[in-house]
């Protein structure tokens, strides 16, 4: 049999479908069971994971139908489908493929929407067709990319004990995917997987009405419920703090970036087909709504979600660990010389940049006869690569407690921190 994988080369048209010979027959159970491979096999047992933890897991229900008309199980494929066009009466995208099914029982369908039923229809709706072409290659591709096993994501590097769940969005895959942190020393665990719509440009946000999803590292800020909202914002609404301080030193413009559910007209959208948000569908965006926490979650955007193995994201952890701690005890030591020596040559906070800054902690540091201080609550996230800086980036998240002979507080302080020839260094600084 052809492979779902195979059928998504750069080289092909967004097709889905194998071309059977019409009209469609049937295989056996013992032919289906023999000519699963190891990846159909893996999907399977992952979309029945799925599903077994959410039985309105709609996508789920969506991908197992395809894999069973791939195995030659064209009754089981429409069976699934009917059930779940019964369920979900607006989902289009699973409405096409029931009924290219259905025709595949007499005729040759290759790609979704290809039947000669569809030839001679009106522009506005082969216009439609091709963006649930689109959709259907979005969402088997996220799929795809995580069925043969994945590493740990780079941007989630240390989760605090007080921060459950972490967003990552990989934009190259319409794929958002929610992480656990299981606790110190160990990779966050992956838990749950959504399709998702982003901006109608393609690249990085850097002005207001670009219509680009930005990239980079935001946490969400608020929940807005859709009585608030209008329609287009769906069942609700999580705005994250976009631009945050590195998109600011950028210059870049705009506002309100949120994550939201669809229309409650439509079901779900084309893969770009917002004017910059992250849009999931509403019964989707209530079940991520569990995860996230106004304040603390992080939600990681990125062209490519970079993966590192355990032992390299234990290493980098190590690292990173290790360059705070020393941070904090040449600060709490009053050694100036290599306190100082840790900030990078483009280090700002607020107005001040590297040599008034320099200039200003000399004259702190002359004031102090002792200095305690401790950092709590740590949360390490690796910054996406972007254009403007190609040195590898992490955002440090803590709570400083700090006590003097003249002086004792506590705040949320954030860091930003990049490698400089070897070396991390601190290219911005400022509260929380």
């Amino acid at each position: 049999g052809v492979k779902v994988s195979a059928l998504w080369s750069d080289e092909q048209p967004p097709a889905m479908l194998p071309q059977p010979v019409a009209p469609f027959a049937e295989t056996s159970d013992e032919v289906w069971l023999d000519s699963l491979d190891q990846q159909q096999r893996g999907m399977l047992q992952r979309l029945d994971d799925r599903l077994l933890r959410n039985p309105d897991d709609f996508e789920a229900s969506l991908l197992k139908s395809l894999v069973y008309f791939q195995a030659g199980r064209l009754n089981l494929a429409i069976s699934e489908l009917q059930q779940l066009t019964a369920k979900v009466p607006k989902f289009q995208l699973a409405h096409l493929i029931l009924g290219d099914l259905l025709l595949a029982r007499f005729d040759q369908v290759g790609s979704i929407g290809s039947s000669s039923l569809l030839e001679e229809i009106g522009s506005d709706k082969a216009s439609r067709i091709e963006q649930l072409r689109r959709e259907a290659k979005a969402r088997l591709q996220g799929y795809l990319s995580l069925v043969n096993g994945v590493e740990v994501p780079l941007a989630l590097l240390t989760l605090s004990s007080e921060t459950e769940y972490a967003l990552v969005v990989d934009k190259s895959r319409n794929r958002l995917y929610v992480y656990r942190n299981l606790g110190p020393g160990l990779p966050p665990e992956l838990v749950d997987d959504f399709y998702i719509v982003l901006g109608k440009k393609t690249g990085d946000k850097y002005r207001e009405g670009d219509l680009r999803t930005p990239n980079g590292v935001y946490f969400v800020t608020s929940y807005l419920p859709d009585e608030k909202l209008p329609p287009l914002y769906g069942s609700g609404a999580f705005p994250v703090n976009y631009p945050n301080e590195f998109d600011r030193r950028l210059r870049k413009t705009g506002k309100g970036i949120w994550l939201h559910g669809t229309d409650k007209s439509l079901y779900s959208r084309p893969p770009l087909d917002s004017e910059g948000c992250v849009v999931l569908t509403n019964e989707e965006f209530s079940r991520i709504s569990q995860y996230v926490e106004v304040g603390r979650t992080p939600v990681i955007i990125s062209e490519e979600v970079e993966w590192c193995s355990s032992r390299d994201w234990f290493d980098l952890n190590i690292e990173l660990q290790a360059t705070l701690e020393r941070w904090r005890q040449n600060w709490e030591k009053a050694d100036l010389e290599s306190y100082l020596a840790m900030y990078a040559d483009d280090f700002w906070s607020g107005d001040y940049d590297i040599s008034s800054w320099q200039d200003y902690k000399k004259q702190v540091f002359a004031g102090k006869t002792f200095q305690k201080i401790s950092l709590s609550d740590i949360t390490l996230l690796g910054y996406p690569v972007v254009a403007d800086r190609q040195q590898p980036m992490v955002v440090a998240n803590f709570r400083q407690d700090y006590r003097s002979n003249n002086y004792t507080g506590e705040m949320r302080k954030r860091l930003y921190m990049i490698k400089d020839q070897g070396h991390w260094k601190v290219l911005y600084e400022g509260h929380q």
